[in-house]
Protein backbone atom coordinates (compact mmCIF):
# COMPACT_ATOMS: atom_id res chain seq x y z
CA UNK A 1 0.00 0.00 0.00
CA UNK A 2 1.69 3.25 -1.09
CA UNK A 3 0.93 5.73 1.65
CA UNK A 4 3.78 8.13 0.51
CA UNK A 5 1.70 11.46 -0.58
CA UNK A 6 -0.33 11.43 2.87
CA UNK A 7 3.43 10.75 4.16
CA UNK A 8 4.71 13.80 3.05
CA UNK A 9 2.02 15.76 5.19
CA UNK A 10 3.09 15.41 8.62
CA UNK A 11 6.20 14.65 10.90
CA UNK A 12 5.51 10.70 11.08
CA UNK A 13 3.22 7.80 9.66
CA UNK A 14 2.98 4.44 10.66
CA UNK A 15 0.64 1.91 9.13
CA UNK A 16 -0.55 -1.30 10.63
CA UNK A 17 -2.76 -4.20 9.17
CA UNK A 18 -4.70 -4.39 12.59
CA UNK A 19 -5.21 -2.89 16.02
CA UNK A 20 -7.50 -2.67 18.79
CA UNK A 21 -7.52 0.99 18.73
CA UNK A 22 -5.41 3.38 16.96
CA UNK A 23 -6.37 6.25 19.40
CA UNK A 24 -5.08 3.64 22.54
CA UNK A 25 -1.87 2.78 20.88
CA UNK A 26 -0.73 6.22 19.84
CA UNK A 27 -1.20 7.37 23.46
CA UNK A 28 0.96 4.53 24.63
CA UNK A 29 3.88 4.83 21.80
CA UNK A 30 3.72 9.11 21.69
CA UNK A 31 5.86 11.13 19.16
CA UNK A 32 5.52 14.53 18.04
CA UNK A 33 3.57 17.08 17.11
CA UNK A 34 1.35 15.58 13.77
CA UNK A 35 2.32 11.50 14.46
CA UNK A 36 -0.11 9.33 12.77
CA UNK A 37 -1.30 6.20 12.90
CA UNK A 38 -3.51 4.34 10.55
CA UNK A 39 -5.02 0.76 11.02
CA UNK A 40 -6.27 -1.55 7.89
CA UNK A 41 -8.50 -3.44 10.60
CA UNK A 42 -9.75 -1.65 14.36
CA UNK A 43 -11.45 -3.99 16.60
CA UNK A 44 -11.83 -2.28 19.57
CA UNK A 45 -12.18 1.40 18.66
CA UNK A 46 -13.96 3.51 20.55
CA UNK A 47 -16.70 6.51 19.74
CA UNK A 48 -18.00 9.05 21.79
CA UNK A 49 -19.78 8.41 24.84
CA UNK A 50 -17.79 5.22 25.56
CA UNK A 51 -19.39 2.97 22.43
CA UNK A 52 -17.29 0.51 20.81
CA UNK A 53 -16.44 0.96 16.97
CA UNK A 54 -14.65 -1.49 14.76
CA UNK A 55 -13.72 -2.32 11.43
CA UNK A 56 -13.31 -5.55 9.20
CA UNK A 57 -10.17 -5.34 7.15
CA UNK A 58 -10.19 -2.91 4.04
CA UNK A 59 -13.68 -1.62 5.04
CA UNK A 60 -12.63 1.88 6.13
CA UNK A 61 -10.16 4.31 7.21
CA UNK A 62 -8.99 4.05 11.27
CA UNK A 63 -6.59 7.33 11.82
CA UNK A 64 -5.30 8.91 14.73
CA UNK A 65 -3.25 12.26 14.68
CA UNK A 66 -1.04 13.15 17.67
CA UNK A 67 -0.94 16.86 18.54
CA UNK A 68 1.43 18.83 20.82
CA UNK A 69 -0.39 22.26 20.16
CA UNK A 70 1.76 24.84 21.92
CA UNK A 71 -1.73 27.24 22.35
CA UNK A 72 -4.07 26.88 24.92
CA UNK A 73 -7.42 26.96 23.57
CA UNK A 74 -7.66 22.84 22.58
CA UNK A 75 -11.76 23.26 22.49
CA UNK A 76 -11.43 23.95 19.35
CA UNK A 77 -9.92 21.00 17.71
CA UNK A 78 -12.98 18.39 17.67
CA UNK A 79 -14.57 20.87 14.94
CA UNK A 80 -11.36 21.58 13.48
CA UNK A 81 -11.14 17.79 12.61
CA UNK A 82 -14.95 17.06 11.84
CA UNK A 83 -14.70 19.64 9.36
CA UNK A 84 -11.30 18.66 7.82
CA UNK A 85 -13.23 15.17 7.25
CA UNK A 86 -16.11 16.89 5.92
CA UNK A 87 -14.00 18.90 3.12
CA UNK A 88 -11.94 15.41 2.45
CA UNK A 89 -15.36 13.44 2.08
CA UNK A 90 -16.69 16.76 -0.51
CA UNK A 91 -12.98 16.61 -2.19
CA UNK A 92 -13.78 13.08 -2.76
CA UNK A 93 -17.26 13.75 -4.84
CA UNK A 94 -19.64 13.27 -1.68
CA UNK A 95 -22.18 16.47 -1.03
CA UNK A 96 -21.40 15.60 2.85
CA UNK A 97 -22.28 17.78 6.04
CA UNK A 98 -20.71 18.69 9.92
CA UNK A 99 -22.90 17.45 12.60
CA UNK A 100 -22.02 19.49 15.15
CA UNK A 101 -19.71 19.05 16.92
CA UNK A 102 -17.41 16.81 14.42
CA UNK A 103 -19.70 13.76 13.03
CA UNK A 104 -19.80 13.76 9.06
CA UNK A 105 -22.99 13.08 7.75
CA UNK A 106 -24.66 12.30 4.19
CA UNK A 107 -28.30 13.34 4.03
CA UNK A 108 -28.64 12.36 7.83
CA UNK A 109 -26.91 9.28 7.53
CA UNK A 110 -23.04 9.08 9.72
CA UNK A 111 -20.21 8.04 7.08
CA UNK A 112 -17.68 9.44 9.90
CA UNK A 113 -16.88 10.16 13.14
CA UNK A 114 -13.95 11.54 15.30
CA UNK A 115 -13.47 10.94 19.27
CA UNK A 116 -10.33 13.46 20.56
CA UNK A 117 -8.68 12.61 23.88
CA UNK A 118 -6.30 14.82 26.22
CA UNK A 119 -3.12 12.58 26.93
CA UNK A 120 -0.43 13.74 29.36
CA UNK A 121 -2.27 16.98 30.36
CA UNK A 122 -1.45 18.95 27.46
CA UNK A 123 -1.23 16.49 24.21
CA UNK A 124 -3.92 15.69 21.96
CA UNK A 125 -4.86 12.57 19.79
CA UNK A 126 -7.72 12.68 17.26
CA UNK A 127 -9.31 9.61 16.17
CA UNK A 128 -11.12 9.62 13.28
CA UNK A 129 -13.23 6.72 11.44
CA UNK A 130 -14.35 6.91 7.61
CA UNK A 131 -16.37 4.17 6.20
CA UNK A 132 -15.19 3.63 2.72
CA UNK A 133 -16.30 0.29 0.99
CA UNK A 134 -19.19 -1.44 3.64
CA UNK A 135 -22.23 -2.39 2.65
CA UNK A 136 -25.25 -1.94 4.52
CA UNK A 137 -25.67 -4.98 5.72
CA UNK A 138 -22.19 -4.44 7.10
CA UNK A 139 -22.50 -1.31 9.00
CA UNK A 140 -22.56 -1.21 12.84
CA UNK A 141 -25.97 1.07 12.78
CA UNK A 142 -29.00 1.48 10.02
CA UNK A 143 -28.34 5.42 9.51
CA UNK A 144 -24.83 4.90 8.36
CA UNK A 145 -23.30 5.36 4.80
CA UNK A 146 -20.31 4.34 3.69
CA UNK A 147 -18.03 6.06 0.27
CA UNK A 148 -19.21 2.91 -1.31
CA UNK A 149 -22.82 3.16 -0.82
CA UNK A 150 -22.49 7.19 -2.18
CA UNK A 151 -21.23 5.61 -5.42
CA UNK A 152 -17.56 6.95 -4.69
CA UNK A 153 -14.49 4.47 -4.76
CA UNK A 154 -11.89 5.53 -2.90
CA UNK A 155 -9.24 3.85 -1.37
CA UNK A 156 -7.73 3.83 1.95
CA UNK A 157 -4.70 5.66 0.49
CA UNK A 158 -6.95 8.27 -1.29
CA UNK A 159 -8.87 9.21 1.35
CA UNK A 160 -6.00 9.46 3.89
CA UNK A 161 -4.19 11.70 2.06
CA UNK A 162 -7.50 13.79 1.47
CA UNK A 163 -8.66 13.62 5.16
CA UNK A 164 -4.44 14.73 6.19
CA UNK A 165 -4.09 17.56 3.17
CA UNK A 166 -7.24 19.30 4.96
CA UNK A 167 -6.20 18.78 8.74
CA UNK A 168 -2.82 19.28 8.49
CA UNK A 169 -3.67 23.17 6.58
CA UNK A 170 -6.47 23.76 9.10
CA UNK A 171 -3.98 23.18 12.24
CA UNK A 172 -1.66 24.79 11.01
CA UNK A 173 -3.60 28.33 10.33
CA UNK A 174 -5.04 27.58 13.45
CA UNK A 175 -1.58 27.59 15.19
CA UNK A 176 -0.46 30.67 13.81
CA UNK A 177 -3.50 31.84 14.82
CA UNK A 178 -2.38 31.15 18.42
CA UNK A 179 -5.90 28.99 18.47
CA UNK A 180 -7.91 31.91 17.73
CA UNK A 181 -11.04 30.32 16.33
CA UNK A 182 -12.03 33.80 15.45
CA UNK A 183 -9.47 34.35 12.74
CA UNK A 184 -11.20 32.07 10.33
CA UNK A 185 -11.80 28.70 11.76
CA UNK A 186 -15.12 29.70 13.57
CA UNK A 187 -16.99 30.83 9.70
CA UNK A 188 -15.32 28.12 8.24
CA UNK A 189 -17.06 25.46 10.66
CA UNK A 190 -20.15 27.19 10.59
CA UNK A 191 -19.91 26.95 6.63
CA UNK A 192 -20.07 23.54 6.77
CA UNK A 193 -22.26 22.91 9.53
CA UNK A 194 -25.97 21.30 8.94
CA UNK A 195 -26.33 21.34 12.42
CA UNK A 196 -27.28 25.33 12.44
CA UNK A 197 -30.77 26.16 11.65
CA UNK A 198 -32.09 22.39 12.66
CA UNK A 199 -34.30 21.95 15.19
CA UNK A 200 -32.24 19.68 17.67
CA UNK A 201 -32.46 17.46 20.86
CA UNK A 202 -29.02 17.82 23.21
CA UNK A 203 -28.52 15.27 25.47
CA UNK A 204 -26.36 16.12 27.98
CA UNK A 205 -24.06 14.63 30.75
CA UNK A 206 -26.76 13.38 33.40
CA UNK A 207 -29.30 12.59 30.85
CA UNK A 208 -30.68 16.42 31.04
CA UNK A 209 -31.74 17.78 27.58
CA UNK A 210 -32.79 20.80 25.65
CA UNK A 211 -35.00 20.94 22.83
CA UNK A 212 -35.04 24.02 20.66
CA UNK A 213 -33.50 25.29 17.75
CA UNK A 214 -29.34 25.42 17.18
CA UNK A 215 -28.65 29.11 15.71
CA UNK A 216 -24.68 29.50 15.74
CA UNK A 217 -21.61 28.16 17.40
CA UNK A 218 -20.20 30.73 19.81
CA UNK A 219 -16.72 31.73 19.96
CA UNK A 220 -15.61 28.78 22.36
CA UNK A 221 -16.97 25.82 19.72
CA UNK A 222 -20.18 25.57 21.73
CA UNK A 223 -23.61 24.79 20.20
CA UNK A 224 -26.25 27.57 20.78
CA UNK A 225 -29.54 26.37 21.37
CA UNK A 226 -32.82 28.59 21.30
CA UNK A 227 -35.70 27.00 22.90
CA UNK A 228 -38.78 28.27 22.18
CA UNK A 229 -40.75 30.38 24.72
CA UNK A 230 -37.87 31.44 26.56
CA UNK A 231 -35.23 34.34 26.41
CA UNK A 232 -32.35 32.54 26.88
CA UNK A 233 -29.59 30.90 24.97
CA UNK A 234 -28.57 27.58 26.35
CA UNK A 235 -24.95 26.59 25.44
CA UNK A 236 -24.08 23.06 24.77
CA UNK A 237 -20.58 21.85 24.65
CA UNK A 238 -20.51 18.46 25.45
CA UNK A 239 -23.22 16.24 24.64
CA UNK A 240 -25.47 13.49 21.90
CA UNK A 241 -27.33 16.28 19.42
CA UNK A 242 -30.01 14.30 17.74
CA UNK A 243 -31.46 16.18 14.38
CA UNK A 244 -35.33 16.49 14.45
CA UNK A 245 -37.62 16.12 11.98
CA UNK A 246 -40.87 17.58 11.63
CA UNK A 247 -43.64 15.74 9.15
Amino acid sequence: MDLSSAESLVSSLKYVPETGSTNADLAISGGEDLTVLVAGSQTAGRGRAGREWSSPEGSSLAVSILLRPKFENLTWLPLLAGLAMTRAVRSLGVAATLKWPNDVLVNERKLSGVLSELVDGSAVIVGAGLNLTQTQDELPIAKATSLALESVGATLPEALTAYLAEFVSLYKEFSAAGGDAEVSLRDQVREVCGTIGQEVRAIMPGDSEVVGKAIDVDATGRLLINVAGENTLYAVGAGDIVHLRHN
